[in-house]
């Protein structure tokens, strides 16, 4: 099949024929991930819920499979030039697994929003193999490095996402759900897949739309940085103005022409997370699955509850990644307790009168309401003094009863918005 992407030039967008192709030439240099049946979610929905582990790849990721798929196909002159990527950290280990299991020179590009623990991961599995370069504040940045490098030294670029191959290999996960339920016992009638680019996206559309046409596929984005559903909009890929880099594995300004293309014909559903909400799946993932999923490999998940689940469905939820910075587990709880309602933040004038302290703890906090954080943020005034005040709930519905008190009370309070500009000093 081909297209023609917003410029006007042909896009040669992949086949189900090519998804077969690419699974035989992975084989071996990536894993065949297990199914795992989630009770969690299937009693939450009344479907038949089945995790498809793509943490649990080498890669902690699915993104090694378009990157070796697309690296294998090199022939001999390219392999000498070698290849150059850009990535937020999941498609730079796989780019990197697979230049370390074919011996293939690479550079790869890093924004220097990437966590800690995934630039040594880069490192670790692509040893000598591989150069990290650490630079620009986005993957978008990061991609303009990498395709200046690929121009400059003829070097060949590994797309994260918007190339026929990459897609190709991606696609792999579908061929591999169908499969594995069949043996199971199941049809499966939806899936769920992670966006950020679209390129796991396109590749299970690709192959099921052709094999597989009656299953569902929706994709999930991080409400901060949704492209894809931009780009439906729009009618073509459009660049955001500004993005939540806190989604790192799927924050991408610009869908890609070839992943568009293929959404825009197969139209598959597609619905947009906040990023508070992702963390409250990643927090329950780890607490019942004891799965340790990084905010990207918790997207799918975190959609099943507003994309129309029918009972009794067999339901298939993609999880990736892995690569979690344990030190970014603090504000992941932050941010899920701000989005169930349980945390709430307050500008409070406290007039300078001795005891205000404490009537305030005795007479405005309800019995299970604990504060989080107080701090004065103005010392210089001699009849009030104002303080931060943060405050967590025992539950939501403790909110108004708090709200009326405070109102009650001889202090002037000011509650901070989560989408109040001032919540970029908090979080």
């Amino acid at each position: 099949m081909s297209g023609t992407a917003s410029e006007g030039r042909p896009l040669d967008v992949p086949t189900a024929a090519d998804v077969d192709d690419a699974a035989e030439r992975i084989a071996g240099r990536v894993s065949r991930t297990p199914l795992q049946a989630c009770t969690r979610l299937s009693e939450a929905t009344g479907a038949s819920v089945w995790l498809k582990r793509e943490d649990l790849q080498p890669v902690r990721s699915y993104k090694g499979r378009g990157a070796a798929n697309l690296i294998a196909q090199l022939d001999a002159e390219q392999v000498w030039a070698g290849v150059v990527c850009a990535s937020a950290g999941n498609h730079a280990q796989g780019v990197a697994h697979a230049c370390a299991t074919l011996g293939v020179n690479a550079r790869i590009y890093l924004p220097a929003t990437t966590p800690r623990q995934k630039r040594e991961r880069v490192a670790t599995l692509g040893g000598d193999w591989v150069e990290v370069i650490v630079g620009g504040q986005t993957y978008d940045e990061a991609a303009a490095a990498a395709r200046a490098d690929a121009e400059r030294t003829g070097a060949t670029l590994v797309p994260a996402f918007d190339h026929p191959h990459t897609i190709a290999g991606q696609g792999t996960i579908a061929q591999e759900i169908v499969e594995d339920l069949v043996e199971l016992g199941h049809e499966v009638d939806v899936i769920l897949v992670p966006v950020g680019g679209g390129g796991l996206l396109a590749g299970c559309l690709t192959y099921l739309g052709e094999r597989h046409p009656g299953v569902r596929v929706v994709g999930v984005e991080p409400a901060g940085a949704a492209c894809m559903i931009a780009a439906t909009h729009a009618g073509e890929p459009v660049t955001l103005p500004e993005i939540d880099r806190f989604v790192d594995g799927a924050a991408v300004q610009r869908a890609g022409d070839w992943t568009y293309q293929v959404v825009a014909r197969h139209t598959p559903g597609l619905v947009a997370v906040p990023e508070g909400r992702l963390c409250t799946e990643m927090i329950a993932l780890y607490q019942n699955e004891g799965i340790v999923a990084e905010p990207a490999g918790a997207l799918a998940a975190s959609a099943l509850d507003r994309v129309g689940i029918e009972p009794g469905q067999t339901v298939v939820v993609v999880v990736s990644g892995g690569n979690n910075d344990l030190l970014r587990y603090a504000e992941v709880v932050e941010r899920s307790l701000i989005h169930e309602g349980l945390k709430h933040y307050f500008l409070v004038d406290f007039p300078q009168e001795p005891g205000m302290l404490r009537r305030f703890l005795h007479e405005v906090l309800g019995p299970d309401d604990d504060i989080s954080l107080f701090e004065y943020v103005k010392r210089n005034n001699r009849e009030t003094g104002p303080a931060l005040v943060g405050i967590e709930l025992g539950s939501k519905d403790d909110l108004p009863g708090l709200l009326e008190r405070m109102a009650a009370s001889s202090m002037d309070v000011e509650p901070i918005a989560p989408d109040s500009p001032l919540f970029r000093f908090i979080l």
